[in-house]
């Protein structure tokens, strides 16, 4: 690879969202490489904090749709509850061919600062976001509310905690990046 190929696929990386995805599997090598790079993140004492439950197929998809949606409706009273967002956490896990929860297993010496674990998550999912990009897969981070309760869906080990969805799913051309301000507007040189 070439650095202009790496400028490329750094600055072509984009969300892309459930509603734009196609009706195609992801096969699971893919998805297996794609955590595989994870892995290999920048973690401060190699605490490694990274966890990731995937979710792949109609079954699991639907079942935790439906979960995001019936636990939305169980904490919002009616003035509060919108049958608009119910419906979309209901149904945008149809829409992706996987789901990735993005999750934490906070260092049990608390070597480190909880900050710099996860920053070192965040770096695993932009190598997660990198490589599907490359693939051609859409992706998107999503952080609903909803995720401290995503241990009343899977259960997740003392010290862990979900702190994202990864979305995943082929999509019709991906639109092209926004636009960014310059570099120059947010440096300064000493």
């Amino acid at each position: 690879m070439t650095i202009e190929e790496v400028h490329q696929l750094i600055r072509n990386r984009r969300a892309v969202y459930p509603a734009q995805y196609i009706d195609r599997e992801i096969p699971d090598q893919l998805i297996k490489n794609i955590l595989e790079n994870a892995n290999w993140a920048p973690t401060h004492k190699l605490t490694q904090p990274w966890r990731f439950k995937v979710m792949k197929g109609a079954p699991i998809l639907k079942k935790f749709g439906t979960f995001m949606a019936e636990k939305y409706r169980s904490l919002n009273d009616l003035d509060s509850f919108s049958v608009a967002k119910y419906e979309k956490l209901k149904m945008n896990p149809q829409k992706a061919a996987v789901i990735i929860a993005i999750c934490m297993q906070r260092d049990s010496r608390n070597r480190v600062p909880e900050w710099e674990e996860l920053a070192s998550v965040a770096m695993a999912v932009q190598n997660m976001w990198l490589t599907s990009s490359a693939y051609g897969i859409g992706s998107y981070w999503s952080s609903p509310n909803l995720l401290e309760y995503f241990g009343d869906f899977e259960p997740l080990n003392e010290g862990e905690r979900c702190i994202g969805l990864f979305y995943m799913g082929y999509a019709s051309p991906i639109s092209k990046h926004p636009p960014r301000q310059p570099i120059e507007d947010k440096v300064k040189w000493l």
